[in-house]
């Protein structure tokens, strides 16, 4: 049972060295609203979701995009013989994960002698960048 686990595990870094991913702990906003912006590039191609980003009027997608370029140029450092593909446009984001962070939990004034909680969250977000599949033709 050892064993296998080990190779289990061998495998996972196997992947994880070949995937290229960028990550963001502890933003300071919201989950929620991370989301929103996220949605937007989840399964774009790599150049197009720059540019929706660029032209994105929330706050999120500031660090959206300084953290896409991240992931860009850890896929350029783990795949310098395709390099071209980048440009040709066959790089997407595969997966944009959203999760939450830890609260801060604050206390504010309420009426009649009564504290209210506020909740301060935060959240982590993970990009993955990859490949787009070729697509074969079939023989006939």
């Amino acid at each position: 049972m050892g064993a296998r686990k080990r190779e289990m595990a061998e495998r996972q870094k196997e992947i994880r060295k070949q995937t290229a991913y960028a990550k963001l702990n502890d933003v300071p906003t919201s989950p929620r609203k991370m989301r929103l912006v996220a949605d937007l590039v989840r399964g774009v191609e790599v150049n197009r979701a720059l540019d929706i980003l660029k032209y994105t009027k929330k706050e999120s997608s500031i660090r959206l995009e300084k953290l896409l370029k991240s992931a860009i140029a850890n896929w350029e450092a783990k795949n310098e013989a395709d390099r071209k593909e980048l440009e040709n446009g066959n790089v997407h984001v595969k997966t944009i994960m959203v999760g939450e962070g830890v609260q801060l939990k604050r206390i504010r004034t309420a009426p009649q002698g009564r504290a209210a909680r506020i909740r301060k969250r935060s959240h982590h977000v993970t990009i993955v960048l990859d490949k787009k599949p070729q697509t074969q033709k079939s023989e006939e």
